[in-house]
C-alpha cells in the first residue's frame, strides 16, 4: 500500500498505459481520480476500480476544463499528490515525402500542431493547474510521459518526437524550479508498449518490434505503470529531474 489515501490524478486514463496506471495506483491505495475524453471507458473503469474512483471527462488541451477539474478535486479531498500525464496521440507522417525525386507529400502543419497541443502544452496545463495546490501543501509529485522517441528521435515521427524531446526539457526544468517546495518532477520514457492499439497491429509488424529490443518481448502496459507506481511513492523520495526509460533495453535505431 505505497501509495495509501494519496489523491492520485492521470490523465488519459481510461485505456492502454493510463488505465494500467489506474488499476496498479488502486492497488497501492490511492485514491484514483482519472480523465480522458471518452466518457464511456472512463465510466467504466471507475466502476471496475471501485473504492471511491472518479473520472471525469476532461480534454487536456482546454485549459479552463483542466482547471475546473483541479479544483473540484481539491474542493472534494482537499490534496494532490500525484499527478501523471499520460495522455497523448500520435499523428505520423514523413517530414517530407519524396517519390522518384520529386516531393510528393509532406507532414500537415494541422497534424503537427494537433500533437503538439495535446502531448505538450497538455502537459503544461495539466501540472499548471496542480502546481499551486502542491506549493500550498508543501508536497507534490508531477510525472510526465515522454518515450524513447523523446531520447533519439524516430522516423516519421518529427511531431510526436518534438513533444516528447520537449516533456523532457519541462521535466528537468520544472525539478529545478519545484525542488524547493518539496515537488519532484521526473518524465518516463516507454519502448514499443503492447497497449490495446498497438495490439491491432498486423502480427508480422509486432514480431519485428519485438526482435528489435534486446529482451525480445514488447513491454505490457503494466511495465509502465509500476515504474510510475514506484516513483510516486515515498521509496524514489530522492529522485526528481530524470528521464527513466521502460524499453527493454532498446536503443531507437539499433
Amino acid at each position: 500500500m505505497r501509495l495509501k489515501d494519496k489523491v492520485c490524478l492521470i490523465t488519459g486514463g481510461a485505456a492502454g498505459i493510463g488505465k494500467a496506471t489506474a488499476v496498479k495506483f488502486a492497488s497501492e491505495g490511492a485514491k484514483v481520480v482519472f480523465c480522458d475524453v471518452d466518457p464511456e471507458a472512463g465510466e467504466a473503469l471507475a466502476k471496475e476500480l471501485g473504492n471511491g474512483a472518479v473520472f471525469y471527462k476532461v480534454d487536456v488541451t482546454d485549459r479552463e476544463a483542466v482547471q475546473e477539474w483541479v479544483d473540484d478535486v481539491v474542493a472534494k479531498f482537499g490534496q494532490v499528490d500525484v499527478l501523471v500525464n499520460n495522455a497523448g496521440i500520435t499523428r505520423d507522417g514523413l517530414f517530407v515525402k519524396v517519390k522518384d525525386g520529386e516531393v510528393v507529400g509532406q507532414m500537415s502543419e494541422d497534424n503537427f500542431d494537433l500533437v503538439v497541443k495535446v502531448n505538450l502544452k497538455g502537459v503544461f496545463n495539466c501540472a499548471q493547474a496542480v502546481t499551486p495546490q502542491m506549493i500550498k501543501q508543501g508536497s507534490g509529485v508531477i510525472l510526465n510521459a515522454s518515450s524513447i522517441v523523446g531520447l533519439y528521435g524516430n522516423f516519421g515521427q518529427t511531431n510526436y518526437a518534438a513533444t516528447k524531446f520537449g516533456v523532457i526539457g519541462m521535466t528537468k526544468t520544472w525539478s529545478r524550479e519545484l525542488g524547493r517546495y518539496n515537488i519532484r518532477v521526473n518524465a518516463v520514457c516507454p519502448g514499443f508498449i503492447l497497449t490495446e492499439m498497438v495490439q491491432k497491429m498486423p502480427e508480422k509488424i509486432l514480431e519485428g518490434l519485438a526482435a528489435k529490443t534486446p529482451l525480445g518481448r514488447m513491454g505490457k502496459p503494466e511495465d509502465v505503470a509500476n515504474l510510475y507506481c514506484w516513483l510516486a511513492s515515498d521509496e524514489a523520495a530522492y529522485i526528481s529531474g530524470a528521464a527513466i526509460s521502460v524499453d527493454g533495453g532498446m536503443v531507437l535505431g539499433t
